[in-house]
């Protein structure tokens, strides 16, 4: 699926489509992948019949395809489901030496309705509410106008489909999932086999930055690149604003005392203290203890780190530390690469080694 940012992307760009009495665009979605693809299942990228578009797929020859597809769908309103492999001849993957396959479904958005599914959507990330995405496309390997359904554990968000008996089914389905990740389902129904793509929806990822140290700062326009919702946290009014923040930025005065008041943190966030005092580090993550978050990190030097651990305080905390991957970072802009390379890492469930060393190629 499209990352929580480019989601927020994608639904500004269909908000602003539906305004217009009659949309020409198109909706692009993968929907199955073989091999070593670009993007997984569940990305999505926004075409408009001038051939602009929102959220790239590619930038490549799959891209320039599907885009040329897009516009023919865009024509005729008629969705397609488009497959790309050696057998169907349109096997530009092969060619460009990626050597995977993948199907795209292709939908025509000639109506507000035909995206009617937004607004639910974009509750679920301003709520930072985990919900389930299901998209019924294909009806006995016909394509057909997509319906779509949303769910959460308080219950159905939304729902085009109208199929009690395929709603329940879904849901029972992805409940007894081992895995998160997309799935792409093939069901039957009362109108036959349908294939059925569902996807988690979790809210953007929230970093909180406690210091106003340089390397600090240098982690803020890193972060607001990745699209994680940021917050920069002092004890010191003065200093939290004595240089100006990146736009959009949240800034927070809090003590360790008061931080757990101050914030709303969740599974989907993660904390890197580095205020470059031992103490207020020991009692920043000292007031961490016990909350729901992905990632804990602290800045300083093995020694310092060891100092740390010997802190009882901090016995029953697993904090990263120092935090970062190895990769040499000296500088504070290298040093904050280093910090967000480990948190996608732990948030991704990745090791954070090289690429060539994933059996099976990069996804």
């Amino acid at each position: 699926m499209n990352s929580a940012h480019e989601l927020s992307t994608l639904i500004d760009a269909l908000r602003l489509l539906r305004r217009d009495a009659q949309p020409k665009a198109a909706l692009a979605t993968l929907t199955r992948t073989r091999g070593s693809t670009f993007r997984r299942p569940g990305t999505r990228m926004l075409v408009f019949g001038d051939g602009r578009v929102v959220c790239e797929l590619s930038g490549g020859c799959p891209q320039r395809d599907i885009v040329a597809r897009a516009q023919e769908v865009i024509a005729s309103t008629v969705p397609r489901l488009i497959r790309y492999n050696a057998d169907s001849g349109l096997d530009v993957l092969l060619e460009m030496g990626c050597g995977g396959e993948l199907e795209v479904l292709i939908e025509p958005l000639a109506t507000a309705q035909a995206v009617g599914f937004v607004d639910t959507l974009a509750r679920c990330l301003s709520d930072r509410r985990c919900a389930h995405m299901a998209t019924l496309y294909c009806v006995d390997e016909t394509a057909v106008m997509p319906q779509r359904m949303l769910w959460s554990d308080d219950g159905m968000l939304h729902d085009d489909i109208n199929d009690p008996a395929l709603t329940r089914s879904i849901v029972d389905t992805t409940a007894s999932a081992t895995s998160q990740r997309t799935l792409t389902l093939r069901m039957p129904s009362a109108r036959g086999m349908v294939d059925v793509l569902i996807e988690p929806v979790a809210p953007p990822h929230a970093l909180v930055v406690i210091g106003s140290s340089a390397a600090a700062r240098a982690l803020l326009p890193l972060a607001e690149a990745l699209g994680w919702l940021t917050v920069l946290v002092d004890h010191d009014p003065a200093r939290l604003h004595a240089t100006p923040l990146p736009a959009g930025l949240r800034a927070v005065c809090a003590t360790p005392g008061t931080l757990r008041s101050a914030l709303k943190l969740d599974a989907h966030s993660s904390v890197v203290v580095m205020t470059h005092n031992l103490e207020q580090d020991i009692a920043y993550l000292g007031a961490l203890q016990g909350a729901p978050v992905a990632y804990i990190g602290a800045l300083g030097s093995r020694d310092r780190v060891a100092r740390m651990r010997d802190n009882p305080t901090l016995a029953d905390i697993h904090v990263h530390a120092p935090a970062g991957l190895d990769i040499g970072s000296e500088t504070p802009e290298e040093i904050a690469l280093a910090i967000a390379a480990e948190i996608m890492a732990v948030i991704n469930n990745r090791s954070g080694g090289p690429l060539r060393d994933n059996e099976g190629g990069i996804h």
